[in-house]
């Protein structure tokens, strides 16, 4: 009888106002394992259910939309494309004025290393007869409108 009363102390029962219960975690497994494929059951007919309710209006919206879908995936794929087309066109563009601008350059450097200003100038006094102006022969005036000059203005005379 002691061994009776130490074994039903051991199983510790939880105690409340109506039928005493075991504690949840101390269920057989067998309870739990059928709960489980009873939940596991009714979520596979749940899911069969929905599928046999897919009807052709449905099916045709949900083929619409792929279709919709996949076009604007196409399209968007060609906009990147040709972005990415012109990005390259670009650079090349750059590369081709960098190399017109060098280029452009050297000859202008060229061109004012072949003009000798000394050789200019000899030819313009001895062969032409050129001569720097005098003081009298520069007459200088003062103009009310300084922004601009009239092209067919009158020189004032002193």
């Amino acid at each position: 009888m002691a061994e009776k009363r130490k074994a039903n102390h051991m199983r510790e029962y939880v105690d409340g106002n109506t039928v005493r219960k075991l504690r949840p975690d101390q269920e057989p497994d067998g309870k739990r394992e059928k709960k489980v494929r009873k939940k596991v059951d009714y979520t596979v007919r749940r899911n069969q259910d929905k599928a046999l309710q897919m009807n052709l209006p449905y099916l045709l919206m949900l083929t619409v939309a792929a279709v919709c879908t996949l076009c604007l995936c196409v399209n968007y794929l060609k906009v990147q494309s040709s972005i990415t087309t012109r990005m390259h066109n670009i650079e090349q563009y750059e590369k081709d004025l960098e190399a017109l601008k060098s280029e452009n350059d050297a000859l202008e450097t060229s061109i004012n290393a072949y003009v000798d200003l000394d050789y200019v100038y000899e030819v313009a006094t001895k062969d032409l007869g050129m001569v720097y102006a005098n003081k009298d022969q520069v007459i200088m005036y003062n103009k009310t409108e300084s922004e601009y000059v009239r092209q067919y203005d009158d020189i004032p005379k002193y």
